[in-house]
């Protein structure tokens, strides 16, 4: 027995003296294009050391305490960010299990028999006696495989890579998820908005309407005006039921998003009231470690340089070592004595001569896997970028389409006070104030919807810049192999 224990302990040093024998590349992150500066214009411009976005709750800076409620909701019990929360464990198991390759793994496998021998069994020289016998056993098993060449130790890096990998890609999912949320309630926000302006349109169009059959009842105005009136009335009224069963879809999406059935579910009615606020860029370069799609991918070229690793250790010996004792006797009264003692020890030392070339196709498939990687990752970075210079190049032509579009409403109510007064006076015709009522209703609803596109535009440009989350997030994600797991199933 302490022969046995001398040379498993001996097993255990000699892996640890050849711990720095690791084939395979060392990881390092291949350069990504990172432009020097964003091409927007003022007023955007690189954030001060101060200055950033809420770490987490990012939608807070955006300061209304309804979006916030319902961005906790959608923590607590959106199906889909539980589901990435449950393939981020997935992950941490899957690395646990890497790492039990660090140490020897034991059996212990009692048995009981009996058995009758006949008289005439070919172990005997001369014809016995039939022998009817009981064997029991109480065997144990050690086998121990050194990690000579690093096989384990990168099976190891690959499993922390991938765990890291997939804790950014949780994170990337609650990141997709929280802007869905608050892109679909501005949205909201503006058709409560475009529905009183489509209400109070309705109303004036309404009193329009009135004023024509008086007219009309008293032989001043046409047929033909009153017509028209209540023609542009419904059309009107019918743009009221398109709005509110748009914002009917959006409420219901924020009831999935919030983890509520859409049925049970209402949003109260308030119309936009926000504007765009300042977003901290910071350099380029910095957004490649704030966004977590982008450091999913730079986990996943980490993972895939490790397994290159895996594969080239399969070109080198592996070296087995194996243990075995415990005790053998037909009788069960005395099983446990020195004297039914039994052991054995040995050690067992492949090394790949010839396989058809299996190992040589599976490094270049590793290596090939490793570069498209790279390749994902350089894409991933490119779209990441794109998607910062849309959100700033949209809220600078929004920005300019929204201060022009306020000037056309104001331009649109002067029309329709001067069409409406030229029509009492008899000199023009009702269709200058269909038409100026028309153009009213038609730039108060750019305007509106305007304004909308500026804060869903925002809402995207923080998602871009990665909603206040940098790398340092995933970097605690690792598994590390304890000595407790030596005796552990």
């Amino acid at each position: 027995m302490r022969r046995l224990s001398f040379i498993v302990a001996t097993g255990i040093l000699a892996c640890g003296f050849l711990a720095g024998c690791t084939v395979g590349p060392n990881y390092k992150r291949p350069p990504a294009p990172a432009p020097e500066a964003y091409k927007a214009p003022a007023p955007w411009r690189e954030a001060a050391p101060k200055d950033a976005l809420p770490k987490g709750a990012w939608w807070e800076v955006f300061n209304d305490a309804e979006l916030n409620s319902y961005e906790q909701q959608l923590l607590a019990a959106n199906q889909n960010l539980l589901a990435a929360k449950d393939r981020l464990e997935e992950a941490r198991s899957l690395a646990r299990v890497t790492s039990a390759g660090f140490f020897p793994q034991g059996n212990v496998d009692p048995s009981a028999s009996r058995q009758r021998y006949a008289g005439n069994r070919p172990e005997v020289v001369t014809i016995g006696r039939p022998l009817t016998q009981s064997t029991y056993e109480v065997p144990f098993f050690v086998n121990y495989e050194p990690d000579l060449f690093g096989k384990v130790r990168r099976s190891m890096e690959a499993s922390n890579a991938n765990l890291q990998g997939s804790a950014a890609d949780m994170y990337n999912v609650q990141l997709v998820l929280a802007a869905e949320l608050a892109a679909d309630y501005f949205s909201l926000r503006e058709l409560d908005a475009e529905t009183q302006v489509v209400q109070e349109s309705v109303d004036i169009q309404q009193k329009g309407l009135q004023l024509v059959e008086s007219r009309h009842a008293g032989g001043v105005a046409s047929g033909l005006d009153l017509a028209q009136q209540q023609t542009l009335l419904d059309a009107t009224v019918s743009q009221l039921y398109l709005v509110k069963q748009q914002r009917d879809q959006y409420e219901h999406a924020i009831a999935v998003l919030t983890g509520h059935p859409a049925s049970t579910f209402s949003v109260p009615v308030r119309p936009l009231n926000a504007t765009p606020i300042p977003v901290p860029l910071g350099v380029p370069s910095d957004l490649l470690e704030r966004r977590p799609d982008v450091a999913t991918a730079e986990r996943h070229m980490a993972y895939e340089n490790a397994e290159v690793g895996v594969a080239k250790a399969a070109f080198y010996p592996q070296l087995t070592l194996s243990g075995a004792g415990g005790f053998q006797s037909t009788n069960i009264a005395n099983l446990i004595t020195a004297p039914n003692a039994i052991w054995s020890l040995g050690g067992d030392l492949l090394q790949p001569v010839f396989n058809g070339g299996r190992n040589r196709a599976n490094l270049a498939y590793a290596r090939q896997s490793y570069d498209e990687s790279v390749a994902n990752y350089r894409e991933a970075v490119l779209e990441a970028f794109q998607q910062v210079e849309d959100g700033l190049a949209g809220l600078n032509e929004l920005a300019r389409a929204t201060s022009t579009q306020d000037a056309a409403v104001a331009d649109a109510r002067r029309a329709l006070e001067i069409a409406n007064n030229r029509y009492v006076g008899g000199v023009t015709s009702y269709l200058d104030v269909i038409v100026a009522q028309s153009s009213l209703v038609t730039n108060q609803r750019l305007a509106t919807q305007l304004a909308g596109q500026q804060m869903v535009t925002e809402v995207y440009l923080v998602k871009a810049l990665g909603g206040g989350w940098d790398a340092t997030q995933i970097q605690h994600e690792q598994v590390h192999p304890h000595a407790i797991q030596a005796v552990q199933q």
